[in-house]
């Protein structure tokens, strides 16, 4: 199997996959401040998935999955503080202000992490944006009988990009957080 490689913690450069992008500091520690105190003030609920209840809390702006359903739903409008952060998640990954349509908050609670996945296929890109701790965001793909793989340390106040083949080809997952976190995640929703 790959050595699972970290963006910081080698000689030679991380190649990452096509389609991925990431910025550290894409936001300053006093814009991250204002979030936090934003964000923890949502109407959080735990995440269900299939009769399972996470260990992260959610919730969504714009469209939210019903995963008993399989089906995208509308859901309350972005808070103004979402509807100022999307411009720069936008500008950010190259897609248009307008384009990003839903957004998902995630609280990572000490001890809880997300299995590996790729987002729906009633999402586009997935723009990622760090708050609060670091953690490992994972990225691997099945090459014939071994799984290429990429580690990056997902600082706060960062970003990511899945897009092209880094969203389609690709699978994710963070490992359990030491720390508690939030993420802010937006979508573009396929036609």
């Amino acid at each position: 199997m790959p050595e699972q490689l970290s963006f910081f913690e080698q000689d030679t450069p991380l190649v990452l996959p096509e389609g991925f992008k990431y910025e550290r500091e894409l936001i300053t520690p006093e814009t991250e401040q204002t979030l936090l105190a934003a964000v923890r003030d949502l109407p959080f609920k735990e995440f269900e998935f299939h009769g399972y209840v996470g260990k992260r809390r959610t919730v969504s702006f714009g469209a939210a999955y019903d995963f008993a359903e399989g089906k995208l739903r509308p859901a309350e409008e972005m808070p103004p503080f979402l509807v100022a952060l999307r411009e720069t998640a936008a500008t950010f990954a190259g897609v248009s202000i307008d384009a990003l349509r839903q957004v998902l908050v995630t609280e990572y609670g000490a001890r809880a992490g997300i299995g590996w996945h790729r987002d729906k296929a009633v999402f586009g890109e997935v723009i990622g944006i760090s708050l609060l701790s670091s953690c490992r965001f994972r990225l691997r793909r099945k090459v014939g009988e071994n799984w290429e793989r990429v580690t990056i340390d997902a600082a706060p106040r960062s970003a990511y990009l899945l897009s092209g083949p880094a969203r389609s080809e690709w699978e994710h997952s963070i490992p359990e957080v030491e720390k508690p976190r939030y993420s802010i995640t937006y979508r573009t929703i396929r036609a």
